[in-house]
């Protein structure tokens, strides 16, 4: 039978609606949608730029896939959520500086909100460790 593994942090978020940060069951890490929030504080980080939360997201997650085993190379997929449409650019160059070179399978939607007003992008991804899929 194959194990769950979770990654949790302090975020508020997590504890009060019951979700892991991260999960990992075989090969396969899915990471929760992330957004600029210090789970140490609680205060959303950078609340006056998309840029500089989404690299701070993109932190978090490998941190995430990390901890679970995994690396920058498995990540599959990545899914951005947008507030606003003058923001996509500043989403996208974060994404292209820390995946560009692997080119995961994106999805970037505009017009989302958050459940605080600061928070301006939320990123979600999708790993696979190719150690246990590939057997290497």
């Amino acid at each position: 039978m194959t194990q769950t593994q979770r990654y949790v942090t302090a975020n508020p978020y997590e504890a009060q609606f019951g979700y892991s940060r991260a999960v990992r069951r075989g090969p396969f890490i899915f990471v929760s949608g992330t957004t600029s929030i210090d789970p140490a504080t609680g205060v959303v980080q950078h609340p006056e730029s998309t840029y500089e939360q989404a690299l701070r997201i993109f932190s978090e997650i490998m941190r995430a896939i990390e901890a679970l085993g995994g690396n920058r190379q498995d990540v599959m997929r990545v899914r951005m959520f947008v507030a606003v449409d003058e923001d996509i650019d500043d989403v996208g160059r974060a994404l292209k500086e820390n995946f560009g070179d692997i080119g995961p399978a994106a999805t970037m939607i505009v017009g989302a909100q958050f459940v605080r007003a600061e928070m301006k992008v939320e990123i979600e991804a999708d790993a696979i460790v190719s150690d246990m899929y590939y057997g290497t």
